[in-house]
């Protein structure tokens, strides 16, 4: 028997969600689900569009952390090769790729667990450097000090991306090398700083319906929702400790991103890693779902992704556009 729906209170901003809440939005009849979620997304968002971004991996390999989905991780023998980071030149000229193919924001990550100040120096140039070219600016570097998150919003960073992964409850089945309250207080030094919070999670990583309901909750209580929310279905990288996790329904996936909807009314759902796995078909339920963002290009940081033109294909076909910066 289904559990009963919670009061219709869809659109509001709300951060007092409770777990039973959220548990019963999941365990909607997937119609109803997905008419409230495309219901909430109309109040919010021209259904029509699609926010693209691009992201780049400016340091590649050799993280000290040991998630257990992650490629980078020097814990796993995933047969990638750690590089140093990249030449500020280089990354600039891939940022004007990346807009020339029209992508608004720019993301670039590098593998560590935290920043060394001489690396923030040279972070720092480049997010300059794409502000000037007239960009949104992101970066995913680690864990950071509130010095280190004033000093990239003096740069003029826009978001900082720092995935809560799963739900309280399963984080430590996932890493050991930190727990999720060094994640919450890099989010603290981000939002203190006056930086956007870019900060989702990863679903199919041998969760429970019960943790994917957990991950909601913590998003959606947080002190003020994120600005943008990725939802990554995850992409079985060979040799980590993941790698041979079996995939989640599809479906099950759409409900996510559908329950991030409506928790989070205005915030950006992108439809993250895991792309270039999904049918058509699974995409366009997702944008019916209300996420509202991708990543454009053929990698995300390591992992495969959609090429451009198939992405264009599928937007032209589903009479959607790139929303404007």
């Amino acid at each position: 028997m289904n559990a009963p729906a919670p009061e219709l209170r869809d659109g509001q901003v709300r951060t007092d969600w409770s777990k039973d809440e959220i548990r019963a939005l999941f365990a909607l009849p997937f119609a109803e689900v997905m008419f409230r979620a495309q219901s909430v997304h109309r109040q919010n968002f021209d259904p029509r569009e699609v926010q693209i971004s691009t992201l780049l991996s400016i340091k590649t390999g050799g993280c000290p952390e040991d998630c257990g989905y992650c490629s980078q991780s020097a814990s796993h023998e995933t047969g990638l090769k750690a590089s140093k980071l990249m030449e500020i030149d280089a990354v600039l000229e891939d940022a004007r790729a990346a807009k020339d193919a029209g992508a608004t924001r720019f993301c670039m990550g590098a593998a560590w667990r935290s920043p060394k100040d001489r690396d923030l120096d040279a972070v720092c140039e480049m997010v300059e450097g794409v502000k000037a070219l007239g960009m949104e600016t992101c970066v995913t570097l680690g864990m950071l000090t509130p010095t280190q998150a004033t000093r990239l919003k003096d740069a003029g960073l826009d978001y900082y991306n720092h995935n809560i992964d799963t739900s309280p409850e399963y984080y430590k089945e996932i890493i050991t090398t930190r727990i999720y309250q060094d994640r919450l207080d890099t989010l603290e030094c981000v939002r203190d700083a006056g930086i956007h919070v870019c900060c989702g999670g990863i679903v199919g990583m041998g969760e429970s319906s019960e943790d994917r309901a957990g991950m909601i909750h913590a998003l959606a209580t947080l002190p003020a929702h994120p600005e943008s929310v990725p939802i990554n279905a995850l992409v079985q990288v060979k040799g980590s400790r993941l790698g041979e996790s079996a995939p989640l329904d599809p479906l099950d996936f759409v409900r996510t991103i559908a329950v991030a909807r409506i928790t989070m009314p205005k915030s950006m759902v992108r439809l993250s890693a895991g792309r270039g796995e999904m049918s058509d078909e699974t995409q366009a339920l997702c944008f019916l779902a209300g996420a509202n963002s991708i990543f454009y290009g053929d990698k995300l940081l390591t992992t495969p992704n959609p090429e451009e033109s198939d992405d264009l294909q599928l937007l032209s076909r589903l009479g959607m556009r790139a929303m404007p910066l």
